[in-house]
């Protein structure tokens, strides 16, 4: 079966601005050139369509053309909530022009909200949720869509059917590396974040699925519970196949946590330091979670940064939101981490339930106080199926704008009760950064390294008119700007209040991160158990009454 894969461009910045993003860091969709080795492995032609990639045009249609082209029998979308709505008007359009291609959605979005998403778009013919790899190959060899794990379908009648989900791979050494290949102007045109990386050309991995820890703000609708890895010799081989396939000599692992198998990062670490590759990496890490010898290790193979999620100073926020790690943990981390002779990326999140003025202030001393190389403070956007959706859509503590276009982590779409407006949280917000990089700290560590961020600053040069764009932009239209978020309209089709379709374990998962210590699991279990029974009296009492009608 002909496929083409495609990763939506989505609203990628904020209302009234231009979308300089990509400018600064255009990263390659890992997903869908992951699965199209896979399903060319068992012969399937695939191609991949990057609607963020260097030379893709702008709109629906013009996207929708291109897509087309490759004369698909099937198209797959990979659609990130902001994402979603432009695949919708590209599936919109497909249909209409050639309604005989079956389209397909998956990734976190369709695999949170399941099958409501159906009820509401008919120009989509399934959803595969969670892992993709099995239910698109079986679809591809035309198995009978009711045997196919892990598929959310229509029938003949239109009746929507929600197939079991399928076990998860076990192995994913037996992935092949994904078809970078299919990316039009990998890797010279595709980049790492501005001064992240100090040798070129730049690549991203991911090594691992899933994640054994359950913070307030992850949704993990998609790996669910099972927490899987590629081996360190597999990992190598991946290094040095970019390297000798396409001149790549740094790589950003993009795990949601790359140590948590310790031996697993040890192995890699003895491989690369035996027969080195000379490309240089950065990681994640967990705070507390390391070692001086890990840390060591990790630089003599050829790391060059390491990051660890901290999200807040706020001891409370921190409880709440990112149990098990300490300020004192941090701060110790950090200390080992330069000891080692590694850059230190710390990652925040701003405006989550219970933030206040006072919590970010807090949050931005303290980042200050560690003379962090780099860190990255992301505005919060709830996620369908996190712990703390629930919290965030009943309006409990802040005010939620469901607007799933602005949803990318870029667009201040939820109000805690300590704040007056957005725009106090955006003033804030840009406050931090400015304080961060204007900092003596930041800026002596930036002159040190000016040698090193020779490709960066030479992406800039080579790129000057759009910098002195932003700048201006950034600089003029104040006023514009704030216009535009406040009478920015959620598209038309889009749903409001869908609830997510989770899984009963994921369910006790997110009661248990939102209770902290209050409840045990087994309580919650008997809370969920509950629940059940009382929706399906409540469906029997409704049906009930409408028969008596």
């Amino acid at each position: 079966m002909r496929i083409t894969l495609v990763h939506p461009a989505g609203f990628n910045f904020v209302p009234g601005q231009p979308d300089f993003s990509v400018f600064a860091n255009r990263m390659p969709p890992i997903g869908i050139a992951q699965l199209a080795s896979w399903l060319e492995k068992f012969g399937h032609p695939v191609q991949l369509h990057d609607c963020l990639g260097p030379y893709a045009p702008p709109g629906i249609e013009a996207n929708a053309e291109i897509i087309l082209a490759t004369d698909p029998e099937l198209v797959g979308f990979s659609a990130t909530t902001s994402g979603f709505m432009d695949a919708v008007d590209m599936a919109r359009y497909i249909r209409a022009k050639r309604p005989q291609i079956r389209i397909v959605f998956g990734n976190v979005h369709v695999s949170s909200l399941g099958a409501p998403v159906l009820e509401h778009f008919p120009e989509i013919d399934a959803l595969v949720i969670g892992e993709g790899e099995g239910a698109l190959l079986d679809l591809a060899e035309g198995k009978a869509l009711g045997e196919i794990g892990n598929l959310i379908w229509r029938d003949e009648h239109g009746k929507i059917r929600v197939n079991p989900r399928r076990d998860r791979i076990l192995d994913l050494d037996e992935l092949p590396f994904p078809a970078y290949e299919k990316l039009t102007g990998f890797p010279h045109d595709y980049h790492l974040p501005l001064f992240s990386y100090a040798q070129k050309h730049g690549a991203t991995m991911i090594t691992s699925r899933g994640c054994p820890y359950t913070c307030s703000f992850c949704d993990r609708t998609v790996f669910e519970r099972l927490y899987k890895t590629n081996s360190a010799d597999y990992i190598y081989r991946h290094m040095q196949y970019l390297r000798d396939r396409f001149g790549v000599y740094h790589v950003n692992i993009y795990d949601d946590l790359f140590t948590a198998k310790k031996q697993r990062v040890f192995d890699l670490c003895r491989l690369l330091i035996e027969k080195p590759l000379g490309v240089q990496f950065n990681c994640a890490i967990r705070t507390g979670h390391t070692s001086d010898e890990m840390l060591a290790q990790l630089k003599k193979a050829g790391a060059l940064m390491v990051s660890m999620g901290i999200e807040s100073a706020d001891p409370e926020m921190m409880a709440r939101h990112k149990a098990g790690v300490t300020l004192d943990a941090v701060r110790d981390t950090v200390r080992q981490i330069h000891a080692a002779g590694l850059r230190a990326k710390g990652l925040f999140i701003f405006g989550m339930p219970g933030e206040t003025p006072e919590t970010v202030k807090t949050t931005s001393d303290f980042i200050l106080s560690l003379d962090l190389d780099e860190m990255n403070m992301t505005k919060f956007s709830p996620l369908h199926g996190a712990p703390i959706w629930e919290e965030c859509v009943s309006g409990a503590s802040g005010q939620m704008i469901e607007d799933w276009r602005l949803m990318n982590c870029l667009n201040f779409v939820y109000l805690p009760e300590g704040f007056a407006s957005r725009e106090e949280m955006d003033a804030l917000y840009n406050w931090h950064v400015r304080r961060f990089y204007d900092s003596k700290g930041y800026r002596r560590r930036f002159a040190k390294r000016l040698w090193q961020h020779r490709w960066s600053l030479w992406h800039i040069v080579r790129h000057l008119p759009q910098t002195i764009a932003a700048a201006r932009y950034f600089s003029a239209n104040q006023a514009q700007i704030e216009a535009a978020r406040r009478d920015f309209a959620r598209h038309p089709r889009q749903p409001l209040g869908l609830l997510p379709m989770l899984s009963e374990d994921l369910q006790i998962d997110n009661r248990v991160a939102m209770s902290g210590e209050r409840l045990s699991r087994r309580q919650i279990m008997l809370q969920v158990a509950q629940d059940k029974a009382s929706a399906s009296c409540g469906k029997a009492t409704v049906k009930t009454a409408a028969s008596a009608v």
